[in-house]
């Protein structure tokens, strides 16, 4: 029996103490095999505890309680080694590209970055061809990008620019965290796209984040609804649409707004990239 990749077991964080203690997340639990890649998507209202449990599978947050485990070793437990691995095989993908870009500095900074992590030169050979590679799996021009600087890019590149860094990393896993939501929406299904793409073509895992139950739909194996700190339902994405059994989700599912009253939202699909 293969180890998860990354499972997160029964795990709750709390903020604050005493009087003002404010738990965040109660009892959340989910997996990613080792074997095969799959997009699991958490979706739910603003305050749901969606984004703490993304930021405590990225290790940027400790559980109060529960765990979280790295191809079953839990994140505490990691020798130096394991654990630089760790923060390389699992990357994130945040909600807010505009954020994510150093104004005074190039596109190309994150990138190079990236690549001294790694031990490869940004300006040598390899480390051009690398930049190179990834830029070109997310369909952007290297010789355009790599001079222009944040504001000279929409959303939709920065966040594209966002997954090619991640991309440098060969990762495991990508945490995207609402990364469609602070851009156009006419750009939006590029990047969601791109996600597909990214467990297709390249067998890479991705955890997905959003509020947006009709994006969840289009392109999740699995969907957890989260609600009050809670997944209150998991399952089939379409099976939860169909018949959701909780009643927080059927709010979810009731407030998707429909442009056609004759055709179903469920119904179109999210293109992958031939």
């Amino acid at each position: 029996m293969s180890t998860d990749l990354l499972a997160i077991e029964q795990a709750g964080k709390t903020f604050g103490s005493g009087r003002h203690a404010r738990p965040a997340v109660v009892d959340m639990s989910l997996s990613f095999p080792s074997d095969g890649a799959r997009l699991i998507t958490i979706a739910g209202e603003s305050g749901c505890g969606k984004t703490t449990l993304a930021l405590m599978a990225l290790g940027f947050l400790k559980p109060t309680t529960g765990e979280v485990l790295y191809k079953g070793i839990a994140l505490p437990d990691l020798n130096r080694a394991d654990f630089r691995r760790f923060r390389h095989k699992v990357q994130a993908v945040l909600q807010n590209p505009f954020e994510t870009f150093n104004p005074f500095y190039g596109v190309s900074h994150p990138l190079h970055l990236a690549l001294r992590q790694l031990g490869v030169a940004p300006r040598s050979r390899e480390g051009k061809r690398l930049m190179e590679q990834a830029l070109e799996k997310v369909r952007l021009d290297p010789g355009q990008v790599l001079e222009r600087y944040p504001h000279q890019m929409s959303g939709g590149q920065l966040q594209r620019v966002s997954i090619a860094r991640a991309m440098l990393f060969s990762p495991e896993l990508i945490v995207a965290d609402e990364p469609v939501s602070m851009i156009d929406a006419s750009l939006r299904v590029l990047v969601l796209r791109h996600l597909v793409d990214l467990k297709v073509r390249d067998g890479i895992n991705i955890l997905y984040i959003t509020h947006d139950l009709s994006t969840a739909l289009q392109i999740s194996d699995e969907l957890l609804i989260a609600h009050r700190g809670r997944i209150v339902e998991r399952g089939d994405p379409q099976e939860i649409v169909d018949n959701p059994q909780d009643d927080y989700t059927r709010l979810l599912v009731t407030s998707v707004p429909v442009p056609d009253p004759d055709q179903r939202w469920g119904q179109e699909s999210v293109p992958t990239a031939s």
